[in-house]
């Protein structure tokens, strides 16, 4: 499947970053505690299609739980556009909704429960999880 680029961001514009992806793209919906509260939807990447442009001493850390995933988000106006999941630590989950217009052609969105992630955790694909 070819990959085109995508852009994106945070609400502020501090930090942005691009991320090589097909233009119909599957995503997930997650219930757990954290991506409930924040309206993340996931798009799943390895991390050599994943590209910081821009606001790399803006982002601040959050981790809980295992400290496996390193929730990233903008100290200026808060937004996680993207960060590092448990379910892939040598990639990265971008914001669906942090993307810029234009590039996206289709979105699959699949459900993911999160909520039980240690028994559902293994069910996640390799681009395209939560």
């Amino acid at each position: 499947m070819e990959k085109v680029t995508h852009r994106g961001g945070c609400h502020c514009g501090a930090v942005r970053f691009e991320v090589r992806a097909p233009a119909r793209i599957t995503v997930q919906r997650c219930n757990c505690s954290v991506c409930s509260k924040t309206g993340f939807v996931h798009l799943i990447v390895p991390a050599e299609d994943f590209t910081l442009l821009s606001g790399s001493a803006r982002l601040q850390t959050y981790t809980f739980n295992t400290g496996v995933a390193k929730h990233l988000f903008c100290e200026v106006c808060g937004i996680k556009s993207f960060y590092v999941p448990r379910s892939h630590p040598d990639g990265f989950s971008v914001n669906l909704r942090c993307l810029d217009e234009g590039t996206v052609e289709a979105v699959t969105v699949a459900d993911f429960d999160g909520r039980n992630w240690e028994q559902h955790g293994a069910t996640l694909a390799g681009a395209g999880g939560a």
